[in-house]
């Protein structure tokens, strides 16, 4: 998400004159941060379970909205011998062959495309013999980066991350099959103290210049309703 949001907000700042600070990490940790009073604006969290429970605590403004669907990328170091497939059949080799010594996902304890990559190794049935050799990334862009640097043999990643610029430069990656893992949903809410640019920024994000970026950068989107569509318009004319 990093770099689509590094994007859309490089065109906000174009568009409005507006700079944003934008910080970057898991989405639990942010959430954690929240509740805790830190003095963040907009949530863009890269599932809906800790957005919601910022909404149940009352420290947002309303439900949010869905900006972006994620989808899982199987990535690997540039001349890894790993068959790349959306099954998981050549990951499922290795581990069969004991070739597997080091494989890369973020924390499913707190990011939620580590929790989303630890479903699809269970739906495949391989996460009991590849748990013993996982290692954990902070977050999905740490991940993904000892997934492709050779510190690894791989690992599952955000196909934003596996497609840009920096990665793809370093690793090799396929598309995982969609009904191996839950839709990732990514909901993002504005904290009750918004300011108003935070909300220009939160509607520039569900207006099509937005869209394109993130499809650009292998999210699927929501489509922009006509409610939407008057916010847009609203906001616009401030």
């Amino acid at each position: 998400m990093k770099f689509a949001i590094d994007d859309i907000a490089k065109q906000f700042t174009q568009q409005t004159g507006f700079r944003l600070r934008l910080s970057y990490g898991s989405s639990g940790n942010f959430a954690s941060q929240i509740q805790h009073g830190a003095p963040f604006e907009l949530l863009l969290s890269a599932d809906e379970i800790y957005p919601n429970k910022l909404i149940e605590a009352g420290l947002t403004q309303d439900a949010g909205e869905v900006y972006a669907i994620g989808r899982l990328a199987l990535a690997v170091p540039k001349h890894s011998q790993m068959h790349l497939d959306g099954q998981l059949n050549g990951l499922k080799q290795l581990i069969d062959g004991h070739k597997l010594q080091r494989f890369a996902i973020a924390n499913p304890e707190h990011a939620p495309y580590g929790e989303r990559a630890k479903q699809a190794l269970q739906t495949k049935g391989l996460w009991q013999d590849i748990e013993k050799n996982i290692i954990l990334g902070e977050n999905a862009s740490q991940a993904a980066q000892f997934a492709v640097s050779g510190s690894t043999q791989g690992g599952i990643v955000p196909l934003s991350l596996a497609m840009s610029d920096n990665f793809s430069r370093m690793g090799n990656y396929v598309v995982i099959a969609d009904e191996l893992y839950d839709p990732i949903n990514q909901r993002m809410v504005l904290v009750n103290n918004a300011s108003s640019v935070a909300q220009q920024f939160y509607a520039f994000i569900l207006s099509a210049p937005a869209h394109h970026i993130l499809r650009q950068y292998g999210f699927d989107v929501p489509p922009i309703t006509a409610s939407k569509s008057n916010e847009l318009t609203t906001m616009e004319g401030r």
